[in-house]
């Protein structure tokens, strides 16, 4: 169930698969809009994202009445799957079709199951917003691309969950934000942000005042930025001496041009150790942000292995329960 750990970080240039990427871009834009219809707010936006999965990506459960539904992009068979807790179940294949079809192929098959999902139609934080029902530009799916672009995010998400452990302060989760169609998480220092000026094409200024309302530092990966993408970090606000900060790798740097360090996926990809390049970049970059933004990073950050030992994780693997149970 293992690769080795530089063959399990694929190699996809983001010129042989860009048509794709857009397209799916949109179908996930879609998808996303019907999470954040029916999911109530949760500080951040946090409540419409997608979490990387076995399969894919999924929106987790959505509430809907007394019941619930999710939705799947099975990125290993090719399916937009939907489940709802009536034990019924549809599914919309993904294959080359235009955004149209699929926008109308994935609201049939949500009213099928008894779901009525009224969306804004048509998509945010892009140059070109095509309404979806109009939308016959967008109409690629190179399905090996999308199964490597999910491989991408299978590793991203694995190491950034690692970075998340050591932190105690508010952090969120590791989730993929369809808007900008990036893999992401959040660290925050627990103070205020002064209010963000916004400026995100076809997407209203109060969405990024409610993003930016509190002062973090984010790091993430998306399928741009690099020759096969690229991992990035920032602050808000980006404190005074963030960006002449030493950071690691050598390969990172930071770009005036997107405001924030960038490290190539390809880098990582090629590096001995992978993971260890990926996790300094990850490191450096925060401790840009919390050295110069003042952060309490005694109060904020832990060991995540602070229960392995002859009484904890090492010794039973539940050390949770012993606690609860007054073992010792």
């Amino acid at each position: 169930m293992t690769a080795p750990a530089r063959s399990a970080w694929p190699k996809l240039r983001v010129a042989d698969w860009t048509a794709t990427r857009d397209t799916l871009h949109m179908w996930t834009q879609i998808i996303g809009k019907i999470r954040l219809a029916h999911a109530p707010l949760v500080n951040h936006w946090w409540q419409v994202t997608f979490y990387v999965t076995p399969r894919g990506l999924t929106t987790s459960t959505i509430p809907y009445g007394t019941g619930a539904f999710d939705i799947e992009f099975d990125f290993i068979d090719h399916q937009l799957r939907i489940r709802t807790t009536e034990g019924t179940a549809r599914g919309v294949i993904l294959e080359p079709k235009p955004v149209a079809q699929f926008y109308d192929e994935a609201v049939r098959a949500l009213h099928e199951l008894g779901v009525e999902t009224p969306i804004q139609p048509w998509p945010n934080e892009v140059e070109q917003a095509i309404p979806f029902p109009q939308d016959t530009v967008h109409a690629s799916y190179d399905p090996h691309a999308a199964h490597l672009f999910w491989r991408q995010l299978l590793q991203a998400d694995r190491v950034l969950g690692q970075f998340r452990a050591r932190f105690v302060g508010k952090v969120s989760p590791v989730h993929f934000f369809w808007g900008a169609m990036d893999l992401a998480c959040t660290r925050f220092s627990g103070r205020p942000a002064p209010t963000h000026p916004g400026g995100a094409p076809h997407c209203g200024d109060w969405v990024m005042v409610e993003g930016y309302s509190r002062e973090l530092s984010s790091c993430g990966f998306w399928p741009g930025g690099g020759e096969e993408g690229a991992f990035y970090a920032y602050a808000y606000p980006e404190p005074d001496g963030f960006r002449e900060h030493p950071v690691l790798p050598s390969s990172a740097f930071y770009s005036a041009q997107h405001g924030q360090f960038l490290l190539p996926y390809e880098a990582v990809r090629t590096a001995d150790d992978p993971d260890r390049t990926l996790a300094e970049f990850l490191q450096t970059t925060y401790e840009a942000a919390a050295e110069h933004g003042g952060w309490n990073r005694a109060e904020l950050e832990d060991d995540p292995h602070r229960w392995d030992g002859p009484h904890g994780v090492a010794s039973a693997g539940r050390p949770y329960d012993q606690g609860l149970s007054g073992g010792s």
